[in-house]
């Protein structure tokens, strides 16, 4: 069973949960699945550069936020676009080759799951599933277009959102309003602009039994910023927590399907919460363009003011100062020649 999730309004009869929280997450590299299907090289080359990365960064949390500084790692898995694969041959490889490197991998998650949390209960499934993707595709608000002459269709129906104003010859003109060419215009523009126009989701057909059937196919952007909004501890669905971490012991067999498996999973003992106040990505170079495009979707989300200003407060208590932009807690540090 699924069911869409919601952020929480203020409201003296909802509570929102807290999340624990560490300083800082780390995410520890990024494949997509043709990598991780096709033998080690890629994957040891990466994580051997990624160790001693993570050995500095944990250095420098303790530096800022002391000793005892909460530190996690993650590992998300590309299994939204191809979930074909087994996913044990490639856990174990994966995982193997992480050790083998010195990189520990606190928490694994599958992106699938960005799109629908499956909820667990006791460590094992449940029907009910959480439409995060959903979630947070009802919280956008676009930029209004200026000069737009309303032929093209608003965001929520077309799927794409940009960070300013369109070319001119990307509207459709009526016959009798031609109007001279405009270029695109990023909005907060310094001297010039870097536009950016963002597909969040389309609506493809297939076939089920027979007959067609339109369904939403999210973007990797897309279900990146969902992916974040979950490590910055800032998603709820009727004021709950949407991520309850699975514990899987070593050796425990890994299910037939990705499907199966938790949205996420705790890989280590007593590890530091999932969420944090920070988030670092670590990736390679070709993810730029990705993570370009998710900045300008999470700062079109209207983030819910009761979680944020709990965020803030719990913050202070520690004396850590927390942005309101989640794009401020937000940082990468890009691989050569990935």
């Amino acid at each position: 069973m699924s069911h869409s999730a919601g952020y929480s309004e203020a409201t003296a009869s909802t509570k929102i949960d807290e999340v624990g929280l560490s300083h800082l997450s780390i995410e520890v590299g990024h494949f997509y699945m043709d990598h991780l299907t096709n033998g080690e090289e890629r994957i040891r080359a990466q994580f051997e550069a990624v160790a001693p990365l993570v050995e500095a960064f944990t250095y420098g949390a303790r530096a800022q936020f002391g000793p005892q500084a909460r530190v996690s790692t993650c590992f998300l898995i590309d299994d939204y676009f191809r979930p074909d694969p087994s996913p044990a041959p490639i856990l174990d490889r994966l995982l193997t080759i992480a050790a083998e490197c010195g990189l520990t991998i606190d928490y694994l998650a599958r992106e699938a799951a960005c799109w629908e949390m499956p909820v667990w209960a006791e460590g094992s499934p449940t029907e009910e599933r959480i439409e995060l993707a959903e979630l947070v595709a009802s919280r956008i608000v676009a930029e209004p277009q200026r000069n737009s002459n309303g032929g093209r269709p608003p965001t929520t129906e077309s799927g794409w959102l940009c960070n300013g104003r369109r070319a001119s010859d990307s509207e459709p003109m009526l016959a009798m309003h031609n109007k001279p060419y405009m270029p695109a215009e990023e909005l907060g523009r310094r001297e010039h602009s870097i536009f950016l126009d963002v597909e969040m989701w389309n609506k493809p057909t297939r076939k089920v039994n027979g007959v067609p059937e339109t369904y939403t196919k999210w973007s990797c952007p897309f279900l990146a910023s969902v992916w974040q909004l979950l490590r910055l501890g800032m998603l709820r669905d009727a004021g709950a927590a949407v991520v309850d971490p699975v514990p899987w012991q070593v050796g425990r067999r890994w299910p037939e399907k990705w499907w199966d498996m938790p949205g996420v999973i705790q890989l280590t003992e007593k590890p530091a919460p999932f969420a944090a106040y920070r988030a670092l990505s670590i990736l390679p170079h070709r993810y730029l363009g990705i993570e370009h495009a998710v900045k300008v979707i999470l700062g079109h989300i209207d983030i819910d003011e009761e979680i944020l200003e709990q965020m803030i407060a719990r913050g202070r208590d520690e004396g850590i100062g927390v942005p309101r932009l989640v794009t401020d807690r937000i940082s990468h540090h890009l691989l050569y020649g990935s």
